[in-house]
């Protein structure tokens, strides 16, 4: 076994296991201790952006619940396929950005496992289709509860995972990124959370899966303005290195009142006093847009984290606005 190996498992040489000799087959760089190669994953699956992907499923399951749908087990395979699909987005960006040299050492985001040297190539690619798999044994488990139909939505999930930064056209580097999260973080999930408990589609899912779609786009345009400068030089062609930054600070305001008007149908026959919440959402919103002129690369890590608690925040105001309408 090679020395910097044994460095890697705890600074020494130690009695050969099963748990060793995955880190030594899948393991990056020397980290320390197996704690941190665990570490180095969970910080891979970036579980601040989670939300962007359970924030929809709740507002489905908000939805079949207060139509008398809701059902515990199709609710639960909805938040397992929705959480492992983006996981396994999130490992595969990792890899393909590494890969097409998105990633470099001047990276301004919190930092990549793979380009960091944490895990390895290979490894990042063998845990993204382990994530993606798990999503679609879970996808199999609803298309046999709620119809074989699903199949469809289910391969243009797996589909968009990848394509979304591999094959011959990656989405993220031809400016398609914001489509894709609308659809796939907004309509397809809130919809089909609603339709596998349901039966049937709701004229109202339709409409909140838009506004949730529209904000959670401004995660993507929050990071897409952060690497303005890196993409463009890795011929990464966000909508942002598209139009400029100027373009990014109005896309991501127009998404805000977008997703207020798409919520109308709701807030029109929700009881009056939710509505100044919703106007104290829109306070904490502005203040988030106005960090796009006040910060600069690293800075707007932490608008990023603001961005995607805007879109949880959010949620759980029109789940509130559900349950008392």
């Amino acid at each position: 076994m090679p020395q910097r190996y044994g460095d890697f498992l705890c600074g020494r040489r130690q009695k050969f296991s099963f748990c060793s000799y995955f880190c030594i087959c899948y393991g990056g760089k020397k980290m320390g201790k197996t704690t941190q190669y665990i570490h180095a994953w969970v910080k891979a699956a970036r579980p601040k952006t989670l939300p962007a992907s359970a924030s929809p499923v709740l507002l489905g399951c908000a939805l079949a619940y207060c139509d008398g749908m809701f059902g515990v087990v199709p609710a639960v395979l909805c938040f397992w396929v929705a959480l492992l699909a983006q996981v396994a987005s999130n490992f595969a960006n990792d890899y393909f950005d590494f890969k097409k040299g998105a990633d470099t050492e001047e990276r301004l985001g919190p930092e990549r496992a793979v380009a960091s040297g944490w895990i390895t190539p290979r490894a990042m690619l063998t845990g993204t289709f382990i994530a993606l798999g798990l999503a679609c044994l879970g996808g199999c488990v609803l298309c046999y509860l709620a119809g074989w139909a699903l199949l469809f939505a289910g391969a243009a999930i797996a589909l968009c995972v990848l394509a979304y930064s591999a094959g011959p056209f990656p989405l993220a580097y031809h400016g398609l990124g914001d489509i894709c999260v609308g659809i796939f973080y907004g309509v397809i999930p809130v919809c089909l959370t609603y339709y596998v408990q349901a039966a049937s589609f709701s004229f109202l899912s339709f409409p909140l899966s838009l506004s949730l779609g529209v904000l959670s786009i401004n995660i993507l345009v929050v990071n897409n303005y952060r690497d303005y400068e890196q993409d463009r030089a890795a011929g990464k062609r966000t909508s942002v290195v598209r139009f400029g930054r100027a373009f990014g600070r109005w896309f991501y305001l127009a998404n805000g009142l977008l997703a207020i008007l798409f919520s109308l149908p709701l807030l029109l026959r929700t009881r009056w006093w939710i509505l100044p919440l919703f106007v104290v959402f829109f306070a904490f919103f502005l203040s988030t847009w106005r960090d796009l002129y006040r910060f600069h690369g690293r800075e707007l890590n932490a608008t990023l984290g603001r961005a995607a608690g805007n879109v949880l925040l959010f949620t759980l105001l029109l789940v509130f606005a559900l349950l008392c309408s």
